[in-house]
């Protein structure tokens, strides 16, 4: 059963290649520059076939890989049906869903202008990130120790917290000397508030028994809050990190809509507004891995601070 399972990416990898070199392409696509998802499903081929032949002569590794392997087939399946639909017969709108082949070709051809616009956008991500991610920690802390601050500043948070933050992009233009400093703000926005509510709350859910065992042994208010409060509550900081990281990339696009040069947000409404959605996706593609990328470097970085929460959340 095992064997069967890790033989059958090969199989739908052989299909996926006869499909794009056996079928012709529908006229009403335009010519790609090379047949470069032929390319791909034939790397893919040979990677299977070795996987497979290496899985026979180590069983526990086979047991591993034949856990993906339906995944994979998934996968293969997904790409050989849309390139049936797209390049082969057409049936979907030409204008909007261009071959895999064309979408592969942006993403090799365009690469080192792709590449510049990616610097640019986790420039202005990165600051925007940190800056939030300090900002929400910060009045958390203060929220969920300080019932001054919970009393004063909690209305406030719950009020403006939920209004997206694009829609602050009128206000911002005029607030901000330069583009990439309101950008920014939009951005580090998006990150504050489910940082800041998440860490408010991961410090009031905190056992009162902590606090007055720290009171008994003669805790200053600041090791308290540093040694006691702070700790106990970084599942939920991180949990706030988590989707402010998510709400920041769907944040990027539209603040880079405030006129940057460059930038994948930007590319990609470029793009569209030029009618080229084979770049759309391509910037789409590379949007996606780097937000990935990004949500499992937290994961990691996580799963080292939280030593004893290890495996707990997974990503």
């Amino acid at each position: 059963m095992h064997k069967l399972k890790s033989f059958l990416p090969v199989l739908f990898s052989a299909l996926a290649l006869i499909t794009a070199l056996a079928l012709p392409d529908s006229p009403l696509h335009p010519e790609a520059q090379a047949p470069f998802l032929s390319y791909v499903f034939a790397a893919v081929l040979i990677v299977t076939a070795v996987l497979f032949f290496v899985g026979l002569k180590s069983p526990r590794y086979t047991k591993k890989y034949t856990h993906k392997a339906p995944f994979c087939c998934g996968v293969l399946a997904f790409l050989t049906v849309l390139n049936i639909l797209t390049v082969k017969t057409a049936i979907l709108p030409v204008l909007y869903f261009p071959s895999l082949d064309r979408v592969a070709g942006v993403l090799i051809t365009d690469a080192a202008f792709i590449g510049k616009c990616l610097l640019y956008s986790l420039r202005l991500l990165i600051t925007g990130w940190v800056c939030g991610a300090a900002a929400g920690i910060f009045t958390g802390i203060a929220i969920g120790v300080n019932p001054g601050a919970r009393y004063w500043v909690y209305p406030l948070v719950r009020v403006l917290g939920p209004i997206p933050s694009t829609a602050w992009v009128p206000l911002v233009l005029v607030s901000f000397p330069t583009v990439v400093s309101a950008s920014a703000f939009l951005i580090a926005l998006a990150v504050w508030f489910p940082t800041t509510v998440l860490t408010s709350s991961g410090i009031g859910s905190i056992q009162n028994s902590y606090f007055e065992a720290a009171a008994t042994l003669g805790a200053s208010p600041g090791y308290t809050i540093f040694k006691v409060a702070v700790p106990a509550a970084l599942p939920h900081v991180f949990i706030g990190l988590f989707n402010g990281t998510t709400a920041s990339f769907i944040t990027l696009v539209t603040a880079e809509m405030l006129g940057a040069k460059y930038g994948i947000g930007w590319y990609i409404n470029w793009q569209k507004e030029m009618m080229s959605y084979a770049n759309v996706y391509a910037g789409l593609i590379v949007m996606s891995i780097t937000c990935y990328l990004l949500i499992t470097f937290l994961f990691k970085f996580r799963d080292k601070v939280l030593i004893w929460q290890k495996g707990v959340i997974k990503w």
